[in-house]
């Protein structure tokens, strides 16, 4: 049975003293391809060095992260087009805008946002989105785009019915994860309004671990937890759950 964790960061400091043990965990339990979403450049070269190991595993992004569009935000931008010209990434990510922690520089994060959906778009590469408290602020941008010319997932979709449907409007899947097993998610309730062709399974690993390990360090094998609780929702078997899901996040990285 194979599963698919869309999005998470095995590069980070958190799995520095079992990354080896926590990646064969989680191919244990079936998962066959990790998407890897970038930060900032800071850590492009752990990036390189994960997919080095594991290279038929490890499927590496590029991209700024909202919350990392400060002030030297251009440099960083130029840090992502300069790895766009020298290789091959499976997509641009995380991009977004981020307004929870910080509203200083929404501008310079729409600006970054608009900029690098442009260079997926001339790479013909899906993207990535990032969207915290920016549901508005995000499809403000997104309108300034084609959906035809659009091709991508809403990472750690959280928001409401009418915005899963906005969303699926600009040709992006959801990505769903942890959130979906929390009591106060919410998501679960209206999810299996959503046809399950439009939908793909992830982690955020370390962040945002489902039930039952809410509150602790989060890793892509949990992704079993996320999935089964899809299969409850949507009233169907595990392993429909995680064929169906698998090919759709083949088809968007492709």
């Amino acid at each position: 049975m194979q599963l698919i964790d869309t999005h998470t960061h095995l590069y980070s400091e958190t799995f520095d003293e079992d990354r080896g043990a926590m990646i064969q965990r989680a191919l244990s339990c079936g998962v066959t391809d990790f998407f890897i979403p970038a930060i900032d450049s800071t850590y492009t070269e752990r990036m390189f060095a994960l997919e080095k190991k594991y290279p038929n595993r490890m499927h590496l992004m590029t991209g700024v992260h909202p919350t990392h569009v400060k002030e030297n935000y251009k440099e960083e931008l130029n840090h992502v087009a300069s790895l766009l010209r020298q290789r091959s990434f499976c997509a641009l990510g995380e991009i977004g805008i981020d307004l929870y922690w910080d509203k200083t520089f929404l501008k310079e994060q729409q600006e970054a946002f608009d900029l690098q959906i442009q260079w997926a778009k001339e790479h013909k590469l899906p993207f990535v989105i990032h969207c915290r408290d920016a549901f508005d602020e995000v499809f403000e941008v997104l309108d300034g785009h084609d959906s035809k010319d659009l091709r991508g997932i809403f990472h750690c979709f959280t928001g409401t019915l009418d915005q899963a449907k906005q969303a699926l409007s600009y040709n992006l899947k959801l990505g769903i994860g942890g959130v979906v097993t929390f009591k106060n998610g919410k998501i679960d309730q209206f999810l299996n309004q959503i046809p399950l062709s439009e939908i793909v399974l992830e982690t955020d690993a370390p962040y945002l671990a489902p039930v039952p390990f809410r509150g602790k360090r989060n890793e892509s094998s949990y992704i079993q937890e996320v999935a089964s609780k899809v299969a409850e929702v949507y009233n169907l078997p595990f392993a429909e759950i995680a064929s169906i899901t698998s090919k759709n996040a083949l088809a968007i990285f492709k």
